[in-house]
């Protein structure tokens, strides 16, 4: 029996673009624990001027409610561009979609004082596409009190669990996050700092690249033991899950502040914020996790073989290995996740776990806007 089929819209804290999963999953009524079936897969850029933008609402700025709504348009134009060339390519109408599950841009992420904010105008993209939303994934956690991330455990939790193997997904973008997938069936997951952004703003400032591919420009550098340790320091690292972070944290300022106008090598500094990716990885995987026989990772960070060799060396005997491994590819496990959560959604099944975010209990997530 042919399953549904349901669209994911990724654009993470690297905003580099939007990413787009095309999703089947089998009615069979036993397809949270069954392999999604990835269709087809879309990758739409942004432009220049709208990542600067989105950064620029990263902090207050003037006239923020205006160009947060006409940035929210612009969004929801580039998800449905992004919906319409996939189909095309992919020779499927609209009409045979289920759903979109649209994550939206996050621009502020303060669970703290309980809220988080992603935007991209779900009802305009419904309009635009002709097909059902479901967005806002992360409120309805944070109103029970969760930290409304990270989300995408569940999905890992449904589809990558094990009951031989202690596992460990680290999704590195952004922002890093690892799910811990014990053999016993517990499960959790948290923020462990920054991934790729802090590198990206590093090698935007100097060389005007918008990431340092394969880490090729952190491997003609050294690492700066005594910037490392001051970052290291950072109380973030040492809190307990549950715990999420962003750009209200990690950023440009935050980076300048650890260097006091010390007078670094630009490469050193790239090495350095490399290196502080792959510790803090580590250090939260032995603080934090149980036991652990396999280390998966995806995102952006996996195709780093800098970071990937430094992590292994961290690591250990771990092994360590793509996420293509396990049927899903490192590019698009977070789209296929957003694509399962909009499932999750229509389905009335709840899709976060309260021992990762913090909420109250479990809870159905996401809200809906009819095609």
């Amino acid at each position: 029996m042919a399953g549904k089929l349901f669209i994911g819209l990724m654009s993470g804290t690297s905003l580099d673009g939007v990413d787009a999963a095309l999703v089947e999953f089998n009615d069979s009524g036993l397809n949270d624990q069954e392999q999604p079936h990835v269709l087809h897969t879309h990758f739409l850029p942004y432009p220049s001027s709208l990542r600067s933008d989105l950064l620029a609402l990263q902090h207050p700025t003037e006239n923020e409610l205006e160009t947060t709504a006409i940035l929210a348009n612009t969004l929801a134009r580039l998800y449905a561009a992004a919906v319409t060339q996939m189909l095309s390519s992919a020779k499927i109408l609209p009409t045979a979609i289920t759903a979109i599950g649209c994550h939206g841009q996050t621009i502020r992420h303060r669970p703290e004082l309980g809220f988080t904010m992603q935007i991209g105008n779900a009802a305009l993209l419904a309009e635009l596409t002709g097909i059902t939303v479901v967005s806002d994934f992360r409120s309805r956690d944070v109103a029970a009190g969760g930290q409304g991330a990270p989300l995408v455990p569940a999905f890992h939790k449904a589809v990558f669990s094990d009951a031989k193997i202690n596992r460990a997904i680290i999704n590195i973008g952004g922002i890093a996050n690892i799910t811990y997938l014990a053999r016993s069936g517990e499960t959790f997951g948290f923020d462990s700092g920054p991934g790729n952004m802090l590198l990206d703003a590093w090698i935007k400032r100097h060389l005007n690249l918008d990431y340092d591919d394969n880490g090729d420009w952190a491997r003609t550098g050294s690492i700066i033991a005594a910037l490392l340790s001051s970052m290291l320091e950072d109380s973030y690292f040492s809190l307990p899950p549950p715990k999420s972070t962003g750009r209200d944290l990690f950023n440009s300022q935050w980076l300048d502040s650890h260097l006091s106008n010390k007078n670094y090598s630009p490469n050193d500094v790239a090495r350095t914020l490399l290196a502080l990716t792959a510790y803090s990885i580590a250090k939260a995987l032995a603080d934090h996790c149980g036991a652990i026989d396999e280390v998966y990772l995806c995102g952006g960070g996996a195709k780093n073989s800098l970071l990937c060799s430094e992590l292994k060396n961290l690591l250990g005997n771990i092994k360590v290995a793509d996420l293509d491994e396990l049927g899903i590819d490192v590019n698009w496990a977070e789209a296929i996740a957003f694509a399962w959560l909009a499932k999750q959604c229509l389905n009335r099944k709840t899709a976060n776990l309260a021992e990762v975010t913090g909420a109250k209990g479990s809870r159905i997530l996401g809200a809906i806007y009819q095609a």
